[in-house]
C-alpha cells in the first residue's frame, strides 16, 4: 500500500486526508479546518502543518497541495478568496519548509481533474477529457491519455463579451435566479465552444451542484458525452496525492 497525504485549500475550509495511492482512495477519516480569516499564507501554511500533524505521517511518502490558484513550478500565480500576497508565492518551498519535507503544489481544479480520470469518472478514458467545476467560477482541467494539462484556465474563456464563468458559473445561475433549463442553455453555448476549440472525448462536470446533475446535464446539447463527477469533495485531495506522487523529486 503506498500512502500519501493530500490537502484542498479553499476559501473557506482546508480539508485533508491520507491516501491510499493503489486504490485511489481515502484511508481513514478526513480531517477539515476553516482557512483563517483573510487567507494570508503564513496563516493557512500553519493551518496545514496542523492538519497534517493530526493526520501524521508514519509510512506517508509523498504530500500534495492543491489551491485555487494557477500554479507554475511550485509558485503561485494568482489568487481566489485569499490574500494577494499570494501572487508570486514560491508555494513548494514555503508549505515545504514547514511540513519539514518535500511537497507538490498544484491548482486545485487541476487536482481533481486527474484523481476523476485515475479512479473517478473518466477512469479508462481514451484521448482528452475536460472536467470542469461549476461553482462561484468554472474550473478546469486538462488530461489527455492520463496526462494532465495544466494550468487550463477554461472559465475565462471571452464569451457574449465577457469571461464566460460570471453567466454560466453555477453562482450567475443563482445569482439571476434560473431555471436549470435555463442555465442548461447557456451551458451548451459554453460547452459547444470549448468542444468547437479542443475535441474533447469526454466532459465530466464537478462542483457542489453536480449532486443535481440530473436536474441539468440531460438538458446540455453538445456532441461530447457528459458524466457528473465521481469523487465529490475528496476529488482534490485524491488528486493532489496523486500528483505528488507522480512528481515526486
Amino acid at each position: 500500500m503506498t500512502l500519501a497525504i493530500g490537502i484542498d485549500i479553499g476559501g473557506t475550509g482546508i480539508k485533508g486526508a491520507v491516501i491510499d495511492l493503489d486504490a485511489g482512495d481515502i484511508v481513514g477519516d478526513r480531517i477539515k479546518h476553516p482557512t483563517p480569516e483573510g487567507g494570508e499564507p503564513d496563516d493557512i501554511i500553519a493551518t496545514v502543518a496542523q492538519l497534517v500533524g493530526e493526520l501524521g505521517t508514519e509510512g506517508v511518502e509523498h504530500i500534495g497541495v492543491c489551491f485555487p490558484a494557477v500554479v507554475v513550478n511550485g509558485r503561485t500565480m494568482s489568487a481566489a478568496n485569499v490574500s494577494e500576497r499570494w501572487i508570486g508565492l514560491d508555494a513548494d518551498t514555503a508549505f515545504g519548509e514547514a511540513l519539514g519535507r518535500d511537497i507538490h503544489f498544484v491548482n486545485d481544479a487541476d487536482a481533481a481533474g486527474y484523481a476523476e480520470a485515475m479512479s473517478g469518472a473518466a477512469r479508462g478514458q481514451r484521448g482528452l477529457v475536460i472536467m470542469t467545476t461549476l461553482g462561484t467560477g468554472i474550473g478546469s482541467a486538462l488530461i489527455n491519455d492520463g496526462v494532465l494539462i495544466a494550468n487550463s484556465e477554461l472559465g475565462h474563456l471571452v464569451l457574449n463579451g465577457r469571461d464566460a464563468e460570471s453567466w454560466a458559473a453555477n453562482s450567475a445561475r443563482e445569482r439571476e435566479e434560473l431555471s436549470f433549463a435555463e442555465w442548461a442553455e447557456r451551458l451548451t453555448e459554453y460547452y459547444r465552444y470549448v468542444e468547437a476549440l479542443l475535441w474533447p472525448e469526454l466532459f465530466v462536470i464537478g462542483g457542489g451542484i453536480s449532486k443535481q446533475h440530473n436536474e441539468f446535464i440531460p438538458l446540455i446539447d453538445v456532441r461530447t458525452p457528459i458524466v457528473p463527477a465521481e469523487l465529490r469533495n475528496n476529488a482534490g485531495i485524491i488528486g493532489a496525492a496523486a500528483l505528488a506522487q507522480r512528481f515526486s523529486r
